[in-house]
C-alpha cells in the first residue's frame, strides 16, 4: 500500500465518527422524549440539558469530519 491509499483509509475510518454522532444525537432526543412523556412537568427544566447533549454529540461529529478532511487534503 502506498501513502495515498493509507491516507484515504484513515480518512474513511475518521468519517465513521460522523455516522456515530448521528446515533448519539438520536439517543439524546430519544432519552429526552422518553423522560418528557413519563414526567411532562419536568420536561421544560430538562430542555437545556438536551440541547447541551445535542451540541456535544454534534461537536464530536464535526471534529471527526475535520480530521477526515485534514487527512485527505493536508497530510
Amino acid at each position: 500500500m502506498d501513502g495515498d491509499s493509507i491516507k484515504l483509509l484513515g480518512a474513511g475510518l475518521a468519517a465513521i465518527g460522523a455516522g456515530l454522532a448521528a446515533l448519539g444525537v438520536g439517543n439524546v432526543f430519544a432519552a429526552f422524549l422518553e423522560g418528557a412523556l413519563r414526567n411532562p412537568g419536568a420536561a421544560s427544566s430538562q430542555q437545556g440539558n438536551m440541547f447541551i447533549g445535542f451540541a456535544a454529540a454534534e461537536l464530536l461529529g464535526l471534529l471527526a469530519f475535520v480530521v477526515a478532511v485534514l487527512l485527505i487534503f493536508v497530510a
